[in-house]
């Protein structure tokens, strides 16, 4: 061989991803592409399409958790695999979640909490459809026992999450939501004699209305029940969507009788994944007792290695969320989850307070007795801009803020709302409430003309 010939070795070990022949083309959109790809040039390539999503930490329209500590993130990684439905394979995982079970169960004053039921669901929304579905089997059992037509249930509520609507489409019941009249922001106990009968399945109380951040007055719905059923025989229960505020009342607001305490509240769900600080998609149902739990909605599977009773609307789920949960409440305990709540919860008030002192806004909610939030409107002045316009103006800077009208009788009035969330600090609430006055200056500086209502959005 000649000095001069060599022989060229392609080195792998010094290729730039960005160099590759797949970061020089658009990625696929609508099919598969024809050749495979390096794991770290796709990695590379999906990790940065995503930059053009928001920063999740800076949407305060989301209730969801967008903070998590890094046992958690490895706790995630580490159940990848695991199906929780497959308890006969994942037994410890499954004991995991009836721990959390009976631990929410005992937060919410459950007499026998140790014997109650419950279930992990994908979140609160599901959730909330079991106990409604719990409420029609119940409701309808009795009434064909006492020979009547069981064919035209309704459930009576006040503005509630979308969910509920859902129920009622999905599994033919009626939904009487009853509408928002002067100042009212949710359901009010002298509304029950008008939109209860003897075909109401259930009343659905909100801890937590999600167009506010209100508590609805639990206590006082169950005692107009109470009324009701001495006086016109309906005995009608009680289901607590405490989606958000399950996590809150028991921490920071320990005096609010709203939970099983109540005889007449028979089932609860929560979002675990909202201010149960656990990652996205779990959520929770809990209910008084096993009797307010139709046998007829559990079924039993046995073709995954056991015999195995399952009631959830999903199947197959991961079970990483589950152990996350479970983390949060070992990790944290009570002192811990009222350390956060608490300082949300001020911070929240202060943002309110703040948010007060500014000519254009007129607060519908100021933090104090809810969630950790604030909601407010513009006053009835013509400012040139609406809350439409301010969200899209702050959003330049990265912050994510509802603006959306609220339910019912109560359409034009278009509120903004904000959620203080673990790991929302004061600093940065104060960040944010700066660019708001900066959004405020420069819009009344510069009109938008035509500005009109646009449709609104809010975050579950």
């Amino acid at each position: 061989m000649a000095l001069h010939q060599t022989t060229e070795h392609h080195d792998n070990s010094i290729e730039d991803i960005y160099a590759s022949g797949a970061s020089e083309r658009c990625l696929p959109k609508y099919r598969l592409p024809d050749q495979s790809t390096e794991a770290s040039t796709a990695y590379s390539l999906v990790h940065d399409e995503l930059m053009l999503d928001g920063n999740s930490r800076q949407n305060l329209a989301t209730f969801c958790t967008t903070w998590v500590e890094p046992q958690v993130q490895k706790l995630m990684a580490e159940a990848l695999d695991k199906n929780m439905i497959d308890k006969d394979e994942y037994p410890q995982t499954a004991e995991l979640e009836n721990r959390c079970v009976h631990i929410l169960a005992d937060l919410w004053h459950a007499q026998q909490s140790w014997e109650t039921v419950g279930c992990s669901t994908t979140g609160s929304s599901e959730a909330a459809m079991l106990g409604g579905l719990a409420f029609k089997w119940k409701w309808r059992k009795r009434r064909e026992a006492e020979g009547k037509d069981a064919s035209k249930p309704n459930i009576v509520t006040g503005p509630v999450q979308i969910c509920w609507l859902k129920f009622a489409r999905y599994f033919d019941v009626e939904i009487r939501e009853v509408p928002l009249e002067g100042d009212a922001l949710g359901l009010k106990p002298e509304d029950l004699r008008r939109y209860c009968d003897e075909n109401t399945i259930g009343v659905v109380a909100t801890l937590g209305v999600t167009f506010t951040g209100i508590y609805e007055p639990v206590e006082a719905l169950a005692r107009e029940l109470d009324a009701m059923q001495r006086d016109l025989g309906l005995d009608i229960p009680i289901h607590v969507d405490a989606a958000s505020g399950g996590f809150i009342a028991p921490f920071i607001q320990r005096d609010l009788v709203w939970d099983f305490q109540i005889e007449r509240v028979r089932s609860i769900n929560a979002s675990g994944h909202k201010y149960g600080l656990a990652p996205l998609g779990v959520g929770w149902v809990i209910w008084a007792s096993k009797k307010d739990l139709p046998e007829e909605l559990i079924f039993n599977v046995d073709y995954l290695g056991g015999n195995m009773p399952t009631f959830a609307l999903n199947f197959s789920r991961p079970g990483g969320e589950i152990i996350a949960q479970y983390y949060n409440f070992l990790r944290l305990g009570r002192e811990g989850y009222t350390a956060i709540q608490q300082a949300c919860s001020d911070t929240a008030q202060w943002l309110g307070a703040e948010l007060a002192k500014l000519e254009p806004f007129e607060m519908v909610y100021d933090g104090h007795g809810g969630l950790p939030a604030v909601a407010y409107r513009l006053t009835d002045s013509d400012h040139g801009y609406t809350l439409y316009d301010l969200s899209e103006r702050v959003r330049m800077r990265g912050w994510q803020i509802a603006s959306y009208p609220l339910p019912l009788n109560r359409k034009n009035t278009v509120v903004q709302r904000i959620l203080i969330r673990h790991g929302v600090s004061r600093d940065l609430a104060q960040l944010l409430l700066n660019d708001i006055k900066s959004a405020i200056q420069h819009l009344t500086k510069n009109p938008v003309p035509n500005s009109t209502a646009k449709p609104g959005f809010h975050h579950g």
